[in-house]
């Protein structure tokens, strides 16, 4: 269990071993183990330098575990440092290597056969990506949704910028505003736009998943550090500027009006958000003409606008780029 953090396995039972008999001898440790007594000091020597253990003033010598969720999380945290530098490392041994190898074709792009390779490969993204997370999502997906929304949350709690891209249809899966506007109130920059072109995720600007849709196509590219990748990122700014950022859902104890200007202004469609409001579309029309006319404008971009003007809508805080009034679905 504890190997992915540089524990041996037979390090590992004599900290279990202290976990559930506190201030134990080695003698003590190697009569429950049945180990040498001089194989338990090797094991308690490499637990102390990690920090697992440490040994009680007195005699005789008796050991105690340190806390799991202390020690461990600190572990792991190191071991995630030196993947960064050795990430760093890899990437400045390149240079090393000839120009014409560094850029052949078969090195930038390489092609994924099956979704579950690709999801394979987007998971395996997901966690070296160390600095910034751009994704464009659309349906259909090829790996489980809760299980990309965890891994993303591990990236926020870590301080990764993520800025997501939905298609208004993303939202339209039962449970998927909820979670966007969740994940926008967690850190993830998180915006709307109705004409995204395709799926992507690129990670820390030197990696790029790229499905290849259409009918029978059962395929993505992965593309590494090239002009090709250069046009992506690009691309996924020029349609970031032109996006609508989701707004941070109203709280428990808002009006009803306020609830409703913060759904229409997630770019959601009115099944969407009738459906989040418990109510039928028959309903909410009625209702958004109700606001509209209890804001006194003639248009939903103008309702938009003067929710904004009234402090009925907030962004999320990690995504104040652009004007007010682009809050709001034109």
């Amino acid at each position: 269990m504890l190997e992915p953090i540089g524990v041996r396995p037979e390090d590992e039972a004599v900290y279990r071993r202290l976990l559930s008999c506190p201030d134990a001898s080695p003698h003590d440790l190697a009569g429950a183990l049945d180990r040498a007594v001089t194989d338990i000091g090797a094991s308690l020597a490499r637990l102390a330098e990690l920090g697992l253990v440490h040994e009680l003033p007195g005699e005789p010598a008796r050991m105690r575990a340190a806390r799991p969720d202390v020690a461990i999380d600190a572990l792991a945290e190191r071991r995630r440092e030196e993947l960064a530098r050795t990430q760093l490392a890899a990437r400045a041994l390149l240079t090393e290597m000839p120009a014409e190898e560094r850029y052949r074709p078969e090195e930038i792009v390489e092609v994924l056969v099956g979704w579950a390779e690709t999801a394979a490969r987007f998971d395996q993204l997901l966690g070296s990506t160390r600095h910034e997370l751009m994704v464009i999502d659309r349906p259909p997906y090829v790996a489980d949704p809760g299980r990309s929304d965890t891994s993303v949350r591990k990236l926020l709690r870590a301080n990764v910028r993520v800025r997501g891209l939905y298609a208004p249809e993303a939202l339209e899966l039962p449970g998927a505003l909820a979670e966007v506007e969740d994940a926008a109130g967690a850190g993830e920059q998180s915006r709307v736009h109705a004409g995204l072109p395709m799926k992507l995720a690129i990670g820390d600007r030197r990696l790029a998943i790229l499905p290849l849709g259409g009918p029978g196509v059962d395929a993505a590219v992965c593309i590494r550090p090239s002009a090709l990748l250069d046009a992506l990122i690009q691309l996924f700014e020029l349609l970031w500027e032109q996006a609508t950022p989701i707004a941070l859902p109203a709280p428990a104890d808002a009006t009803d009006d306020r609830q409703l200007a913060a759904l229409l202004a997630s770019g959601a469609k009115d099944d969407v958000v009738a459906r989040r409001l418990g109510t039928s579309t028959r309903t909410l029309s009625r209702r958004i003409a109700e606001l509209m006319d209890h804001l006194h404008v003639r248009t939903r971009f103008q309702a938009g606008v003067q929710a904004v003007r009234l402090g009925w809508l907030e962004p999320s805080a990690h995504d104040v780029e652009g004007p007010d009034e682009r809050l709001v679905d034109r």
